[in-house]
């Protein structure tokens, strides 16, 4: 089956790129940004959505608050919370146009929508057109009162997959490779996940299986070779990146499965401790030796992961 959606998810998961902006400066001001209280990371928000908003900061709050239990390590971090009349003023160049694009414009800001768009819309074809047990997965999942479907739960979730990347890059953690990052990023998120809130875990996981289990027949790129390659440029092109993004995905879900909560500080705790640049080989073995075999087999049986 061939899913058109993960054209855009490509776009989703570029929380880590190099995106380039002018300073935020005082723009929450000039914009007539309202500012949450209460809170130890610093929210603002378009005001007419306060409520919407502060639902967001508390599910934040409280993922930044199991994140310094379990790593011991809390970033600064300002997140802008918007409507589509204050996207642009705080949206990094490549996605002023895409409202419901969340992005880190730089290594302290995280900048998401508020209101279900087109954007997240584009995500999901129509539900007639998936085999039934998939689509009653994803009515499930994203569907809505009235009949219809919204991406929001999924999108909202991924807040923390931005976030994530936050923390190793204040922390000057040296990941290794492109593809451990975002993994570990999505391992946060996982494990954040089943642990505190397990109940929103079918909004998480359903999308990436549904990608995942369409298989790679269509891409060009599949090895984690290439993804290493070409990461930087995006030179596997979007759709060919969205697949492996939902991949590594499952295989944080996986990983989670197998090795609980208790994997996350370890594979922080490894990372930090070995900032010297490691060959596949000597990676490999350090993951299986100091962190577990699960991780290591996301390098050595990846054509496996499903």
């Amino acid at each position: 089956m061939s899913i058109s959606i993960v054209v855009t998810m490509a776009f989703l998961f570029l929380g880590n790129a190099s995106f380039a902006q002018d300073s935020l400066k005082s723009k929450e001001i000039a914009s007539n940004l309202s500012a949450l209280n209460g809170f130890t990371q610093i929210f603002y928000y378009s005001p007419q959505y306060e409520k919407r908003a502060n639902d967001i900061a508390i599910f934040i709050e409280d993922a930044g608050k199991y994140f310094q239990q379990q790593i011991k390590f809390t970033p600064k971090t300002k997140l802008y919370i918007l409507g589509p009349e204050h996207w642009k003023d705080f949206a990094a160049q490549p996605v002023k146009e895409m409202y419901g694009f969340p992005h880190n414009p730089d290594k302290e800001s995280l900048v998401i929508a508020v209101v279900d768009n087109d954007f997240w819309r584009s995500f999901l074809p129509p539900i007639g057109q998936l085999p039934p047990n998939l689509a009653v997965q994803v009515t499930k999942a994203y569907g809505k009162p009235d009949g219809s479907h919204s991406m929001m739960p999924f999108f909202d979730l991924l807040a923390l997959h931005e976030l994530g990347h936050s923390y190793t890059s204040q922390a000057k953690v040296k990941t290794q490779r492109h593809w451990l990052e975002e993994l570990f990023v999505n391992i946060m998120l996982h494990t954040y996940v089943a642990e505190n809130q397990p109940e929103l875990l079918l909004a998480l996981e359903t999308f990436p299986n549904m990608v995942v289990g369409a298989g790679a027949s269509e891409y060009k790129y599949t090895s984690l070779q290439d993804f290493e390659k070409l990461y930087t440029t995006m030179g596997m092109g979007a759709k060919n990146y969205g697949w492996y993004q939902t991949k590594l995905h499952v295989a944080a879900k996986n990983i989670y499965n197998v090795a609980g909560k208790k994997l996350l500080p370890k594979l922080w705790e490894a990372l930090r401790k070995h900032p010297e640049l490691m060959t596949d080989e000597e990676l490999v073995n350090m993951l299986k030796s100091e962190v577990d075999p699960s991780v290591a087999n996301v390098f050595v049986e990846w054509n496996e992961i499903k």
